[in-house]
């Protein structure tokens, strides 16, 4: 029928990962999105093996400056959230040695100086992390003064990072 959506089309999900959360998945037709990361960090793993993927959206870098939030959103925190995405894409069979791993945000998007510099300590607690865990971030997209929004396709292990500079896509399969 002239004008109709393509078989693969009408069966695609998108994912959004709100700030202070995450998600992971391993179907093809999921597409894992989140917007406006200012100085908020959005993590991304993928294993191109088991075709699965995650995203995290933390906001900020210590979860003992609120331990009772993070009980209840650990994914708003870097010390919390990242222990909980990589967790999860065990679950669904991601190995750890294979997994490739994308990091944009941490901008200051202050109007003047950001004193705490949040951003900033979000960028570090989040390299930290994967440092320790062996892992590190491809070509990260960090500081600055832009939000960027972040999509990754499950299927094809294409993420596609933009901002109000344009528009790039790479892979991570």
């Amino acid at each position: 029928m002239a004008g109709s959506s393509g078989i693969p089309s009408l069966f695609t999900q998108r994912v959004v990962i709100g700030v202070g959360d995450l998600a992971v998945a391993n179907q093809p037709a999921v597409t894992l999105s989140t917007y406006a990361l200012g100085s908020c960090v959005g993590v991304v793993a993928y294993d191109p093996v088991a075709r699965a993927g995650g995203m995290l959206h933390l906001m900020l870098p210590d979860s003992a400056i609120a331990p009772a939030k993070a009980a209840a959103l650990p994914a708003m925190f870097a010390d919390t959230g990242l222990p909980l995405l990589f967790r999860a894409l065990a679950g669904l069979k991601a190995n750890p040695g294979r997994l490739r791993c994308f990091v944009a945000g941490g901008a200051s998007v202050l109007n003047g100086p950001d004193a705490f510099k949040i951003g900033e300590r979000n960028v570090r607690a989040t390299f930290d992390f994967l440092a320790a865990a062996g892992l590190v971030a491809l070509q990260p997209v960090v500081g600055g003064t832009s939000n960027r929004t972040l999509h990754l396709d499950i299927g094809t292990g294409l993420l596609t990072v933009k901002s109000p500079e344009g528009q790039t896509t790479r892979s991570l399969a």
